[in-house]
This record gives structure tokens, C-alpha cells and sequence, in this order.
């Protein structure tokens, strides 16, 4: 089967989906883990591939590329929504 998401870096802790992704789906990680996803996710947005809690760091390409808001639970979306990015931005 064609990859679903893919991992950037193996610090990552979320994903690029590679197609629309539909809220209930289980998919397989590369690795071989399962993901369920728990929201209607647009392809080429962002997946969480584990719990982040709040104020924690969301990490894309091995680097932080924000914090989250409040906690992001496996399998969420996370756009502006739930990524605060202002601090990135100085």
C-alpha cells in the first residue's frame, strides 16, 4: 500500500498527509505504527503522531516550528487553530 503521510525527520512529531485523510480512518506510519485520525485532515496538512501537550513544542523538519495552544491529541489535525507560531516569527 502507498504511503498515507509522510515523516520528515525521525524528531518529528507530526506528519504531512500525502492525501485527504477522513475523521475514523486507521492508517500505518511508515515505521509500521498504526495512526488513528481523528479529524477530517487535508492533504499536505499536518497529523499528530502522539499527545502534545499544551505549550509543548511541535516539531516539523527537526525543528520547532511552534507550540501548541492547548493539548493536541494522536491523530489531530493541527494548523493555526491549535499551533501558536507568533513567538517563531521574531
Amino acid at each position: 500500500m502507498a504511503a498515507q503521510v509522510i515523516i520528515i525527520h525521525p524528531q518529528d512529531n507530526v506528519a504531512i498527509a500525502l492525501r485527504d485523510l477522513k475523521k475514523g480512518e486507521e492508517l500505518f506510519l511508515p515505521d509500521g505504527r498504526p495512526l488513528n485520525i481523528s479529524a477530517d485532515i487535508a492533504y499536505s496538512h499536518k497529523v499528530s503522531l502522539e499527545d502534545i501537550p499544551a505549550g509543548a513544542a511541535v516539531i516539523k523538519y527537526g525543528e520547532i516550528i511552534g507550540e501548541a495552544k492547548g493539548p493536541i491529541r494522536k491523530g489531530e489535525w493541527v494548523h493555526k487553530h491549535n499551533l501558536d507560531i507568533e513567538d517563531r516569527k521574531r
